[in-house]
């Protein structure tokens, strides 16, 4: 912002109080901190300027999603190449350090000619322009992902170097930028064969706080595109993995679906898969299966991009699942008496794949999570509906199985719904009856201030009720390590009086009784040890909240504490360290002094005053909040790590055997 000009104080006194415009002006200016607003005042951010100064609004923030949505933005307009039939492989490796990517597909190629409005080759128009593309009408491409006109351009923006080639025109030319801006002009390398374009970035280390990419997060990314994509082939390279991995599947989402129903480990009820195929507008495909998992899973996608969020196209496959079944219900007379049969009940353990192609998608915003076209539900639905019912006629043995679990749903739900009503509290903020009787609660019921730590032992809680702030932050210590919830029907969990006490003070519910805004405690901290022993139980809890509290963590409102595991005194330094990986950087960092260690047997060997000023104090403390990146990818690790197979687990330590120096037993 432009400073307006300073009046000194003396002149200032100087001027008469008669003047009333005079005497507003200054007292405007003075009320903004000396700073005028005038026509100076407003600043013009254009293309890569404003992306680094406003990345959230593109990326969606600097976080670990954020730095591999640059990825999915090239990743993507190479894919449009091949959902419009001029590309049929893509190859994506990642650098030596995993700091850098590159993505290369066989399409047509970037143009490279002079475009005529901007007067720059098209190339650096697409990679430095916001709106500068090939997708704004149906002639180059019929259906994108990438319609905005504006990824590349992000993606080059936020990143400290990129690379473009291009092979088109039986030549090759090549443009290099940095942090946006393009290193000279578009230089010609020679002469080529073919056609295709390679996109070269590493991310800007002065805008992301970490920028190593994950080797598992691209794998799942891309091995899903090659199941939506039949026919499509993508190699994966990693240097620090195996040497290159290709994915490419005949049958499309039909093997994506046999694999998300194999992943979560819970088998089908029926032995055959709905799948529905329209190849005219719009053009759809669908595979659903009911398993025996009391949790739904649907994966939708438009256009090829994943759509986390759901939006239109999912609300229509909600309507055609609900009038089908229920037309077949009623057909054959088997709806149940007694029992009100909902489309909850209908989609639990329901595995759905659901991949649109909309003509022009509106999504809600540039990371293109929900689709938002009003047209889409019926559009869905009118494909969907008659081709399940069609279905269900067709596969009577099938259809009386889905229908048996639907009804067996229904009464589930009525069951657990009486039981949990035993441990709901009946309104957040009316007061604290029914709480467990170890809760050290909060004086505050306001839930934007209010923390509750979930502390390992009585011990440790003692220390911490006598180090809060007993304004806004509660205490509730557990007795050793809670049930493992991934192996526990809910009727179990209910009865377990732990569990139970974190149900209780949450005041939330639990299942399908969870209602996020009964919450008592905007945050919920888990205080543990910071040994093996304090993982396995934080362990035990996140399970707990992911498979009967997630939109607890989808939210944001689980946290991690990060207590010491030793205290180092050099001199008259004291030093807080977490674990042993980051006290062996600290000696190598001491120059002078002999250090004295102390190690932590536990937060109960603390006192209050300590356990205060490095874990509680939100002014001093680090808080890790817990996430979910990736559904399918979580699924998958909390059923092999915490569920009854222990075949996963053998696989899972084997693989990564190599990897313990030193094993805590």
């Amino acid at each position: 912002m432009a400073n307006s000009k300073k009046t000194s104080s003396k002149k200032s006194g100087s001027k008469k109080a008669g003047s009333g415009k005079t005497a507003a002006s200054k007292s405007t200016k003075r009320a903004a901190g000396g700073k005028g607003y005038d026509a100076t005042a407003i600043q013009f951010l254009e293309g890569v300027d404003h992306v680094r100064k406003r990345p959230g609004m593109y990326i969606g923030g600097l976080n670990k999603d954020g730095l591999h949505h640059l990825i999915w933005e090239i990743l993507d307009n190479a894919v449009d190449e091949v959902i419009n039939g001029h590309a049929s492989e893509i190859t994506v490796e990642l650098d030596a350090d995993h700091q850098g990517i590159s993505i290369v597909d066989n399409g047509r190629g970037i143009p490279v000619d002079l475009h005529p409005q901007l007067k720059v080759p098209a190339v650096v128009a697409v990679f430095t322009k916001l709106g500068a593309g090939g997708k704004f009408d149906d002639q180059s491409y019929k259906h994108s992902g990438g319609l905005h006109g504006v990824g590349a351009a992000v993606a080059n923006a936020l990143s400290s170097e990129l690379t473009v080639e291009v092979w088109r025109d039986g030549g090759r030319w090549q443009q290099r930028f940095l942090q946006g801006v393009p290193e000279g002009k578009l230089k010609k390398l020679g002469s080529s064969r073919g056609s295709g374009t390679r996109v070269h970035l590493r991310p800007d280390s002065t805008m992301f706080p970490k920028v190593t990419f994950d080797p598992l997060v691209l794998r799942e990314r891309l091995e899903a595109k090659s199941y939506l994509h039949r026919g499509l082939k993508i190699v994966f390279v990693d240097p620090k993995g195996p040497t290159r991995e290709e994915f490419q599947h005949a049958q499309g989402i039909v093997d994506y679906l046999a694999k998300l129903v194999q992943v979560r480990g819970k088998p089908a009820v029926h032995p055959g898969l709905f799948t529905c195929e329209r190849d005219d507008e719009p053009k759809l495909e669908a595979a659903l299966a009911w398993t025996e998992s009391t949790e739904d899973a649907t994966y939708s996608f438009v256009n090829g991009v994943p759509t986390p969020d759901g939006g239109t196209h999912e609300q229509g496959l909600r309507n055609a699942l609900g009038k089908a079944l229920r037309a077949y219900m009623q057909a054959h007379k088997l709806e149940p008496k007694g029992v009100a049969v909902t489309l909850e009940d209908m989609r639990e353990g329901l595995v759905v794949i659901l991949s649109t192609y909309v003509l022009e998608p509106q999504f809600q915003s540039q990371t293109k999570n929900r689709l938002n076209n009003p047209e889409v539900v019926t559009q869905v639905e009118g494909t969907l509906r008659p081709a399940l019912e069609q279905w269900l006629h067709e596969n009577r043995s099938a259809a009386e199985s889905i229908v048996a679990r639907v009804i067996a749903a229904a009464r589930a739900r009525m069951a657990s719904r009486a039981a949990s009503q035993k441990v709901s509290r009946k309104n957040a903020a009316a007061g604290r009856l029914n709480l467990p009787g170890k809760l050290a609660d909060c004086a505050s019921t306001d839930p934007r201030r209010s923390e509750l730590f979930i502390v390992e032992g009585d011990s440790a809680g003692g220390s911490a009720k006598m180090g809060r702030d007993r304004q806004t932050q509660a205490i509730l210590p557990l007795r050793g390590k809670v049930l493992n919830a991934e192996q526990a029907s809910l009727a179990k969990v209910l009865g377990n009086e732990e569990l139970g006490n974190v149900v209780k003070a949450l005041g939330c519910g639990i299942g399908k009784d969870f209602e996020l805004q009964r919450l008592r405690y905007g945050k919920v901290i888990l205080l543990m040890d910071a040994d093996s022993d304090g993982h396995h139980i934080a362990t035990l809890l996140l399970t707990f909240f992911y498979r009967y509290m997630p939109e607890l963590v989808r939210r944001g409102h689980v946290y991690l504490a990060q207590p010491p595991l030793y205290r180092v005194d050099v001199g008259k330094e004291t030093h807080w360290v977490a674990d042993d990986a980051a006290l062996q950087r600290l000696l190598s960092e001491i120059k002078r002094g002999k250090p004295e260690i102390q190690r932590f047997k536990g937060l109960g060997e603390m006192m209050p005053e300590t356990l205060k000023s490095t874990t509680l104090d939100p002014k001093k403390r680090q808080l890790i909040q817990v996430s979910i990146g990736d559904e399918l990818a979580t699924d998958r690790t909390i059923s092999d790590l915490m569920g009854k197979d222990a075949g996963a687990r053998y696989s899972f330590i084997m693989e990564r055997a190599s990897e313990a120096d030193e094993l805590d037993i």
